[in-house]
């Protein structure tokens, strides 16, 4: 199988994987956590994950977990989306961050990619050029698009010489913005360039995020205040999917323009269950179980049925994401908690005992709110009012 094969592929569902757990990334997971996380992934149809960065041990072991998982059990199939983490000078340091600037670790990044990369051919099929690295709102860190697009070439030229699989797909991960399809300062001819030098375009959208920040698409009228509380969230949540969809096809269009039929891809979408900022009771109040529910089935039913993978964001909660706030939305991402707990999307697979004798830490998956529908719907919290909705 290569990425060509697998992505758009619905038998080959995709999502973000991080395997913490605990409130700091220096206590990594073991090989044994790892495939345990992995067993439970696979139980669930998954067939390719996405990673972050090679500076970490998380990565590699990730993929040396499935390498021996495949020879424990010569079924076992999963592959492999490796990001590789860019940065600009000054990036996380108290110098102010120099955006024109690359940092010195990329090329180490870089080379740690690939050094992966040749050692399992047959697991990774993506090396994805940062993360979120060129929208301009990741202001600790950011770069210009010719940073991408020098190690993007850099990747191509080493296939074309052999010195990496030929059918290896090479991307960036980034905003939706970032890959033109929002505010046109994103329109650069370096972004032209990069978007013809990519394989594929994994592009990021955040409708939760923007229930605060651009919350035009959110809330309900007057009259769906009135409806019965399960039709009124299932409308609010459509125009949520709805607003995602759009950056998908606003993405696509721009992208057609420069490259006729190269594949756009989500990298990354998601919704948090957790609150106690923006997203919360005081906020916008979006966070909760049943909203997830609804937004990751009619991701899935939508990406599965236009031949688009959605690396769902994401499959576990990281608490290290916002260690210092056990409730911040950022920890609170996955489908299944910490504890192993399947979250109100998953319920559904728990009941069709498909995690039946799978465990995480010991523990095995179980409902979140010990399966009570009834505590869900009440738990979810009704979207503000929003005269401008039509």
């Amino acid at each position: 199988m290569t990425a060509k094969d697998i992505l758009g592929n619905p038998d080959y569902l995709a999502i973000s994987f991080g395997g913490y757990r605990d409130t700091t990334r220096k206590k990594q997971p073991t090989l044994t956590q790892l495939k345990e996380d992995l067993k439970i992934l696979y139980a669930m149809g998954i067939r390719i994950l996405r990673t972050y960065n090679v500076q970490l041990p998380h990565a590699p072991n990730v993929v040396k977990a499935i390498s021996e998982l495949k020879k424990e059990q010569p079924d076992f199939e999963m592959y492999v989306m490796l990001g590789a983490w860019i940065d600009c000078k000054h990036a996380w340091t108290e110098l102010t961050p120099d955006h024109h600037q690359e940092s010195e670790q990329n090329e180490g990044e870089i080379n740690r990619a690939i050094a992966l990369a040749k050692e399992y051919p047959s697991i990774i099929k993506v090396i994805a050029v940062g993360n979120e690295a060129m929208v301009k709102w990741a202001e600790s860190y950011y770069v210009q698009p010719g940073v991408i697009l020098k190690w993007v070439l850099h990747l191509q030229k080493l296939k074309a010489k052999n010195e990496l699989p030929k059918d290896l797909w090479i991307t960036s991960s980034d905003d939706f913005s970032s890959w033109g399809g929002g505010d046109p300062m994103y329109h650069v001819p370096e972004l032209e360039q990069l978007i013809k030098a990519v394989d594929f375009v994994s592009m990021h959208t955040y409708p939760m995020h923007n229930t605060h920040y651009n919350p035009f698409f959110w809330g309900l009228t007057p009259e769906e205040k009135k409806l019965p509380k399960k039709k009124s969230l299932s409308l609010a949540m459509k125009r949520a999917v709805d607003f995602a969809t759009d950056q998908y096809e606003q993405v696509k269009a721009y992208v057609q323009r420069i490259a006729p039929g190269k594949p756009v891809h989500i990298g990354e979408t998601g919704w948090a269950t957790t609150s106690d900022g923006f997203y919360g009771p005081d906020g916008s109040k979006a966070c909760d179980e049943y909203k997830e529910k609804l937004y990751y089935e009619s991701m899935r039913n939508w990406s599965n049925e236009n031949g688009i993978s959605c690396f769902y964001f994401e499959a576990f909660d990281e608490p290290w994401k916002d260690a210092a706030n056990s409730v911040g939305s950022e920890n609170h991402f996955g489908l299944i908690t910490v504890d192993g707990k399947a979250k109100y999307a998953l319920w559904e697979k728990v009941d069709q005992g498909i995690f039946d004798g799978l465990t995480r830490d010991g523990r095995p998956i179980t409902k979140s709110f010990d399966g009570n529908e009834k505590l869900v719907l009440e738990k979810a919290m009704i979207p503000p009012l929003n005269h401008h909705l039509k």
